[in-house]
């Protein structure tokens, strides 16, 4: 499994799969493990690497939403004190993520040495600003829905886990809410003015510490979400192929604008 960056608290992973990404946080308290995925063999990598640093420290497993490529993992941690939102744990739609991960593993003739079930959460994130405190290290929460319905950020000592919001290799991916996503984007905002020296790690793609990248992925979200709603009043065709030759996977990409569409139509077509 690829490390893509590494310093002396923290190390983030990278999957074949999506370029998806795990990260694992040692802190003076706790080791912090965020979204472990993908392939069999990539958890391990992370269950080994953090049984090789974790010494006497308590673990903890932080989902940054209940996509099921980000829990596939939690099986193979069932000694972890689990970190999640509310409306994480109160997710109606448990079995179908479940039988996502059932499929994909049938799909390849996959077999894990850990069971398939869904995060049960110890720590329920349910506000703007909720704040945990382990020993020394303070985590801050905050609620990040649109992408799907029960997402969260954290920041932990200037590392900001973001989930799957400001990407540098995917336009934002839309399944629950655009009215919504625009609010986590206002969120975002709000972080990036108000924190110094940010680190932040998105679920696909690369981090970055640079304050100007990260404001530019915010400019391209919204961008992309404020074209998209003037194409949907107007009744105007999207430029979907000028957009995607600056992407790299245009024709995956093309089903997730269209599956987008379909959320846009609902939220911004009059009736």
């Amino acid at each position: 499994m690829t490390i893509q960056y590494q310093d002396q608290c923290l190390t983030i992973f990278e999957s074949a799969l999506f370029r998806t990404t795990s990260s694992v946080l040692q802190t003076a308290d706790f080791v912090l493990v965020v979204d472990p995925n993908w392939l069999p063999k990539e958890v391990q990598t992370i269950v080994e690497y953090v049984d090789s640093v974790k010494g006497d420290q308590p673990v903890y497993l932080l989902f940054t939403h209940s996509d099921y490529d980000h829990i596939i993992g939690y099986g193979a941690f069932p000694d972890a004190t689990v970190i999640a939102s509310r409306a994480f744990q109160d997710n109606s739609k448990k079995e179908s993520i479940l039988e996502q991960i059932r499929d994909f593993d049938d799909q390849y003739y996959i077999k894990r040495d850990y069971p398939i079930v869904y995060p049960n959460v110890d720590v329920l994130i349910s506000e703007d600003g909720q704040e945990l405190t382990i020993g020394s290290t303070k985590l801050i929460f905050y609620l990040a829905s649109g992408h799907n319905e029960d997402g969260i950020f954290t920041l932990v000592n200037n590392y900001w886990f973001a989930g799957d919001y400001l990407s540098n290799i995917e336009f934002p991916y839309i399944y629950h809410s655009v009215k919504e996503y625009i609010d986590t984007l206002d969120i975002c905002a709000t972080i990036l003015n108000e924190t110094s020296d940010l680190l932040l790690i998105s679920g696909h793609g690369d981090y970055t510490a640079l304050k100007h990248e990260i404001q530019a992925r915010i400019n391209n979200s919204f961008e992309y979400i404020n074209n998209v709603i003037d194409c949907v009043e107007q009744q105007k065709e999207f430029p979907l192929k000028a957009f995607l030759s600056h992407y790299d996977f245009p024709k995956v990409m093309t089903n997730f604008h269209v599956n987008n569409m379909l959320i846009f139509k609902k939220e911004f077509t009059s009736s």
